[in-house]
């Protein structure tokens, strides 16, 4: 049973709990990646160092609640939207898409090389073929192949 002793204890070292409070909210953040639960381990931590400050448990409770809130309302949407922003720019091959290339050796459905940024691939034909010399355009990267298709041809201009 527990006995007044034990819980006057245990509230003289509050600190530990609200530590313990704050290393258990920082697990279940990684299980659940919303921030909720590292916003309430914020909290938690605050209320140890109000517990550090002398206040008594009712006010490390109040402080850890006010900190909690403050960090959901305003560094919590914050952070979502950091991390759910698009990537800057596309690197590696979904750069390459929608580039031109040069045709260095007849392109079929098979196989051929084209120069794209530079550098010599192998490519095959997303339909036709190509000869060499034609200017293609890299429709998608298959492993190390870029796979190619006719230039898209620009609409007329109507003259008045």
């Amino acid at each position: 049973m527990i006995t007044v002793e034990f819980l006057d204890a245990l509230l003289d070292r509050s600190w530990l709990l609200w530590i313990a409070a704050a290393l258990v909210l920082g697990i279940l953040e990684i299980t659940a990646i919303d921030l909720v639960f590292a916003m309430l381990a914020g909290g938690a931590l605050a209320g140890a160092a109000a517990d550090a400050l002398g206040l008594g448990f009712v006010g490390q409770v109040l402080v850890a609640a006010a900190v909690a809130g403050l960090l959901i309302g305003t560094i919590r949407p914050v952070l979502l939207r950091r991390l759910r922003m698009p990537p800057v720019g596309t690197t590696n091959a979904a750069a390459l898409v929608g580039r031109t290339a040069l045709v260095l050796a007849e392109v079929t459905v098979r196989g051929g090389q084209v120069k794209l940024v530079g550098e010599t691939w192998s490519a095959r034909s997303a339909g036709p073929s190509f000869a060499v010399g034609d200017d293609v355009v890299v429709t998608a990267i298959d492993g190390a192949t870029a796979v190619v298709g006719p230039l898209p041809v620009a609409p007329l201009e109507e003259k008045p």
